[in-house]
């Protein structure tokens, strides 16, 4: 199957040319990422921490406040389609531009000229990301964005800090010589002047820059700071692992405080049932009649969220009464004995005339990813499985069926409120 020269994912912030009006500068991140990788197979769309390699840096890039646009060059038809599913555009690169001789500025270059010409639309500032640096954050596009603005530099690249290390090399007898030092006036760490080491996540340029140059630095050009961690780059398997790992504990960092502001805009909540609603347990009597177990704070939650405007479905897999049940009790809709998750959701938010970029969703297994990476907000209870909590924006303190629900209702009045209330307002007034 050939690639589409160009394609926009429906309802995603990457759908859009410009986030602001044609006149406006226009930022572009482009993702360089072809098939064929020889060290890892499938480098690109390698599972990292519960979802594509790639799918990491199209969602920092999305979630950036500098960036109009996110784009994804590529040959492979695999890698477009997890492009397009996490929200980036894709712009086919042609097999030439894709070798192991050929050069990601190349690749750059065609993306650029073939967007300008397409799109009639100019290109101001172009940000690289390298997919196989998972370990930024939006807030770290952003600030390489605006180092460049600020600084009056013509390019900038990201860099994590290095005190002195002695560098050495050996000799065709095999014997180790220093680089950068004298082992005889060996210099303390104070006196050693910092050196910075480009680590391969981020660089911002102009197209300008890049055609006369061929080049993704040139000019003046200024440093945005990385922390070593931050610049982790994916090179073996065992870079995986590192990863995987910095990622995890990032995670666990931002549950303690999480950030709300995703879920402004959020007009449907779709929660699954089992494991979100309950807590995954099933008791059967002596005559196999199942029974669950609920959480009264969730409804009291929902009945909330509903006076506030929001509404709210379940959709599962299970064909049980017991879900109806609940679901009238609650006065809630219900969709049950779905087959494919995916399909459904997309049907239901597009019966209400509403995007994936107004939906959040709630989910706490594998059966749930597909729901979970197509929602605008991912949500997990604190109780859900590895892969669930991986792609999660959100994770509930709360496990299932322990007021989980109560608490992502909780935080979609929070912020519905804050929205509401205006500059002049006080919120003890």
């Amino acid at each position: 199957m050939s690639i589409p020269d160009s394609s926009l994912p429906q309802g995603s912030a990457g759908s859009q040319t410009g986030k602001g009006s044609p006149s406006r500068s226009r930022t572009v991140v482009i993702i360089p990422a072809r098939g064929g990788s020889k060290g890892i197979p499938r480098k690109n769309i390698v599972s990292v921490g519960g979802k594509p390699l790639l799918a990491w840096s199209v969602e920092q890039a999305l979630a950036a406040r500098l960036v109009d646009e996110v784009v994804v060059s590529t040959d492979c038809e695999e890698i477009a389609g997890v492009a397009r599913r996490h929200g980036a555009r894709v712009v086919k690169r042609p097999a030439e531009l894709a070798t192991d001789q050929a050069t990601t500025e190349s690749g750059l270059l065609h993306a650029i000229d073939y967007m300008e010409r397409v799109d009639e639309q100019p290109i101001h500032v172009v940000v690289l990301l390298q997919a196989t640096s998972p370990v930024r954050s939006p807030r770290d596009i952003d600030g390489a964005i605006e180092c460049l603005r600020e600084s009056g530099a013509d390019s900038c690249f990201s860099a994590c800090a290095e005190h002195f290390t002695g560098r050495w090399r050996l000799s065709p007898e095999g014997y180790a010589t220093p680089v950068n030092f004298t082992p005889e006036k060996r210099p303390r760490r104070q006196e050693y002047p910092v050196e910075y080491l480009e680590n391969g996540s981020i660089y911002v340029f102009t197209p300008r820059l890049l055609r006369e140059s061929g080049a993704r630095l040139g000019g003046k050009i200024a440093i945005y700071p990385m922390t070593t961690l931050d610049s982790i780059q994916i090179d073996s398997v065992a870079d995986l692992a590192v990863a995987e790992d910095v990622l995890a504990i990032r995670a666990r960092k931002d549950r303690s405080a999480p950030d709300l502001s995703r879920l402004e805009g959020i007009q449907l909540l779709v929660v699954d049932f089992d494991g979100v609603m309950t807590d995954n347990r099933v008791f059967v009597d002596e005559n196999g009649r199942e029974t669950v177990a609920c959480h009264r704070g969730d409804g009291w939650g929902l009945a909330r969220l509903r006076e506030a405007g929001v509404e709210t479905l379940v959709l599962s897999t299970e064909t049980n009464p017991v879900v109806a049940a609940r679901c009238k009790k609650l006065d809630i809709s219900c969709t049950q004995g779905s087959r494919n998750k995916r399909a459904a959701i997309e049907a239901l938010a597009q019966q209400r005339s509403l995007t994936s970029a107004q939906v959040a969703y709630v989910g706490n297994d594998v059966n749930d990813l597909e729901c979970l990476a197509w929602a605008k907000v991912a949500i997990a209870p604190a109780d859900a499985a590895p892969e669930a909590l991986a792609v999660a924006h959100l994770v509930t303190p709360q496990c299932g069926g322990a007021g989980a629900v109560r608490q992502v209702a909780d935080w979609l009045i929070a912020v519905r409120k804050a929205h509401d209330r205006t500059p002049g307002d006080h919120a003890d007034a």
